[in-house]
């Protein structure tokens, strides 16, 4: 067993390796958050960004992309000759190995490349990597410059112009939570994840005490990420043994999904240079609580300034609001591969661990998996059901389609639920297996109609790998303690 070391070694481990914060207010001085491409310039003319990130998200929600210095970013990448990447990237598993199946590219032609397109308003300055910018990209077709249409990010984009003809606009939070343990990330490999220490050793959700042991490494997260403009509202620890929960704060579609992404990457990072291990899976053991990906959704008009939840309707809701929540009882079956997009995720789904298992919904009622919360402009819809392993855009972009099915086709929303909805079999139900919510998703023509054909067997074959892999590529350690001995 590792020792759990005192937080506060970790927190100095990882201010060490990532060198002094500036202190002085001078030109050379590198500022938090979003910069523009004109004061990246100049950033690196006085030397405080040396290394510029370029990255766009895969369909497992990672970060891929390439390391740039300034000079080579603003000549090159936003230059003619632009900066490239293979599409291999969007036809791999987990270990980078290419799989069969896909359409677009293959062993057949290549694995050909796509183009990164800078989006300009993402890039910012990332406290957390020394004298670092990061940038997210969308991959273009070389030779036609159309987006690549199965990239996650291109995907939510999509969805969201729906939304922009209609005269709306979605906003969201993800409240993502994740394990911390004192193992360093390299000898939990080498342990298979086995007897990890985690940084808590009894149940301490919302105690005061645990969150202050644990609290010079959470203040650290929650210092950059405000200052590289992704807001946190609160952290707090969680249920589990290690387990913490970080809120972010609520924003427009895509900006919540790119803060996600840069958020989950970020604590990874830190927690590597602190030599801990922060992991999002969604069921890290079995006898202890799953970590969730709670998303809270509400409508705008197109100007971002109004609300459209509230209204004289059922429960304070708007008609328009209505239909949108009446599509997510409806739809969720369908797309709930994106709410839990691997075989793990389905361990998470145990009566009673307030992860929800059914598409009920209720008026602040945590046993549903739909829970409406908040009250005037702050109410919304908390989507309860999908896990921190989900890909940000994937999933938004699903419940995004699915509200605005509700909403177009005026379709009318069930009675709240009152009761424990576990004791409810009768409302939709979450699939029980990766197999059942793959099949959900294949026979889904609103799924098709909202996404794509194309789009739409992409994302089925990159679930039937990974399916695939599982049931034929691996025997696990339940296989051999069951039948090494006694069939």
């Amino acid at each position: 067993m590792t020792e759990i070391p005192d937080i506060r070694d970790a927190d100095e481990a990882f201010a060490s390796s990532n060198g002094p914060a500036p202190t002085d207010a001078g030109e050379h001085a590198t500022p938090s958050g979003r910069i523009s491409v004109d004061e990246l310039s100049r950033l690196a003319s006085t030397g405080a960004v040396d290394t510029v990130i370029c990255a766009m998200p895969d369909l497992w929600g990672r970060l891929m992309g390439k390391r740039l210095a300034p000079h080579s970013f603003l000549s090159t990448a936003l230059g003619e000759e632009g900066i490239h990447a293979s599409l291999y990237l969007f036809v791999v598993d987990m270990d980078m190995d290419p799989r069969p199946g896909y359409e677009m590219t293959s062993w057949e032609d290549g694995f050909r490349d796509c183009r990164m397109v800078p989006d300009t308003n993402t890039l910012r300055v990332i406290p957390w990597l020394p004298r670092t910018a990061l940038v997210l990209c969308d991959p273009v077709d070389e030779e036609t410059g159309e987006p690549v249409e199965v990239a996650p990010r291109v995907i939510l984009k999509r969805q969201l112009e729906r939304y922009r003809a209609a005269g709306m606009r979605l906003k969201c939070a993800t409240e993502l939570e994740f394990y911390l343990y004192a193992d360093d990330y390299r000898s939990a490999w080498e342990r298979r994840y086995r007897d990890l220490s985690p940084l808590s050793y009894y149940r301490s959700d919302y105690h005061i005490l645990q969150g202050s042991k644990d609290e010079p490494f959470l203040r650290r997260i929650r210092d950059v990420m405000n200052a590289a403009d992704v807001e946190v509202e609160f952290s707090k620890s969680e249920w589990g043994l290690g387990q913490q929960e970080v809120n972010l704060r609520y924003a427009d579609a895509l900006e919540m999904a790119d803060r996600h992404a840069l958020y989950k990457t970020g604590v990874k990072e830190m927690s590597a240079a602190a030599g801990m291990a922060a992991s999002f899976m969604a069921k890290p053991k079995i006898d202890d609580i799953g970590s969730s990906c709670h998303v809270h959704l509400s409508v705008w008009d197109q100007d971002g300034e109004h609300s459209l939840v509230g209204g004289s309707g059922p429960a304070g809701l708007s008609g328009p609001f209505g239909h949108f929540l009446a599509g997510q009882v409806q739809h969720g079956p369908d797309l709930a591969v994106t709410l839990a997009p691997n075989v793990n995720s389905y361990k998470r789904f145990q009566v009673n661990q307030f992860a929800g298992v059914n598409f009920a919904w209720g008026l602040d009622n945590r046993t549903c998996g739909l829970r409406l919360v908040g009250h005037g402009a702050s109410m919304r819809l908390e989507h309860r059901i999908p896990g921190a392993d989900a890909n940000p855009y994937l999933l938004i972009a699903a419940l995004a389609a699915a509200g605005l099915a509700g909403i177009e086709a005026e379709t009318q929303c069930p009675p709240p639920l009152a009761a424990n909805a576990a004791d409810h079999p009768e409302c939709p139900r979450m699939p029980g297996t990766l197999g059942e919510a793959l099949a959900r998703f294949e026979g889904s023509g609103f799924m098709r109609d909202a996404f794509g054909p194309a789009v739409c067997e992409h994302l089925a074959n990159f679930y039937r790998q990974e399916l695939d892999a599982f049931n034929h590529e691996t025997v696990t350690d339940w296989e051999l303690v069951r039948y090494f001995e006694r069939v």
